[in-house]
């Protein structure tokens, strides 16, 4: 079927996209996966080709579309061709809304344009060792200074993406103590340079999947954040996260189901390709009957995604509903993934093969972002259970 989803700027701003993938990255992506991470060189070119400046005023340098679907294409094409922008959906699909959201036109005027050039790169630090997904949890603190000129930020976060290579960390911190009645009070949010004196990156995470993008842990001591990189207001941080959850599981739910998809070429490919007892593996009737039953399963992937980008752009998409088409996606591409994967025989099991890679990457869409089993609960809730 047709996806209406999409008009002819978004099909051409696709076709610019699918070619820079081609010329830039492809030739070179087995280097950046052996490397572990993207070269930092590499985000000024996305500077320049415009994909981090989309959805950013053009006060600010951006093009100024209200539109998440441009970041839906990004997934989609760089997926389709089995290689990753490493760390920088996340300076866009993650911090950007923070900054849109929250930051003052002061604070815009000087951070935005960098952003959208490339000239800093952005992450976002809210997972402690120890907490996980109980961010009210978190121990990570912000002292105002007595003269009140500046915070001083102690702790550390874990597993965040971008980590190595950001120049700005939205850091999630405690300003003030929990309540007896409200465990997520007391959270704020800061912008932080990760120049100052004693800002430290740790180790770069060894992932199972996601290779080329850079996952780090982060510890602060005693880092001395000026007061006007405080992000929104004191004390309200947990509510400005809640609020950009939506946007996030959908981002997600994208990339699951551009993954299946892209499992789905790259194993209609290999079984024409690949012959056992003298045919191609395609002619046998188990695998056109999986390829079939992996299609309608991500045709029904694709309605739930582009009915979810529709919703988000109309400024509809409920927390409950992102996070329905988070579960679903992420449940397809997890059975679609494996059986391609299986289809590919000994193959599938080697790095070389896009199939096997797409594996691993694969694995932490049903943890991040929320756990499928977070997911459920907040269905359920919406349905009055």
């Amino acid at each position: 079927m047709r996806r209406s989803v999409y008009n002819e700027d978004h099909e051409a701003f696709r076709d610019t996209v699918r070619a820079f993938v081609e010329a830039e990255v492809v030739p070179v992506y087995d280097e950046w996966y052996a490397a572990g991470q993207v070269p930092r060189e590499f985000y000024y070119k996305l500077g320049e080709l415009g994909v981090f400046g989309i959805e950013v005023p053009e006060e600010y340098g951006g093009a100024g579309e209200e539109s998440f679907k441009y970041q839906a294409i990004l997934t989609e094409e760089t997926t389709r061709a089995g290689v990753s922008f490493g760390g920088s959906g996340v300076h866009v699909a993650l911090c950007l809304p923070y900054l849109m959201s929250y930051a003052t036109d002061e604070q815009k005027k000087r951070w935005l344009p960098d952003f959208v050039s490339g000239a800093a790169m952005y992450a976002i630090a809210m997972t402690e060792p120890g907490t996980g997904s109980d961010l009210a949890g978190m121990r990570t603190t912000a002292k105002l200074s007595d003269d009140g000129t500046h915070y001083v930020l102690n702790g550390a976060k874990t597993f965040i993406t971008g980590g190595v290579h950001a120049d700005r960390v939205i850091v999630c911190a405690r300003t003030a103590a929990p309540t007896a009645e409200d465990r997520r009070h007391g959270i704020s949010l800061f912008v932080v340079d990760t120049g100052l004196d004693g800002y430290a990156v740790g180790r770069k995470l060894d992932k199972l999947g996601l290779k080329t993008s850079d996952t780090a842990e982060l510890s602060f001591s005693d880092v001395k954040v000026p007061a006007g990189d405080l992000l929104g207001e004191e004390n309200k941080g947990f509510a400005y996260l809640g609020q950009n959850l939506p946007q996030e599981r959908l981002a997600i739910a994208v990339g699951a189901y551009a993954q299946a998809k892209a499992a789905i070429r790259f194993t209609q490919d290999y079984v024409q390709e690949r012959m056992v007892f003298g045919k191609p593996v395609a002619s046998f009737q188990n695998t056109k009957f999986e390829l079939a039953a992996c299609k309608a399963e991500v045709d029904a992937a694709e309605a739930v995604v582009d009915r979810a980008l529709e919703a988000h752009d109309a400024g509809e998409l409920s927390a409950a509903e992102a996070a329905s088409a988070k579960l679903f996606c992420t449940e397809v591409a997890h059975r679609v993934i494996d059986k391609c994967l299986q289809l590919h025989g000994g193959y599938g099991y080697m790095n070389e093969y896009p199939i096997a890679r797409l594996y691993a990457d694969n694995r932490v869409n049903r943890i991040y972002g929320g756990t499928s089993e977070v997911m459920k609960s907040i269905i359920a809730k919406s349905m009055g259970l």
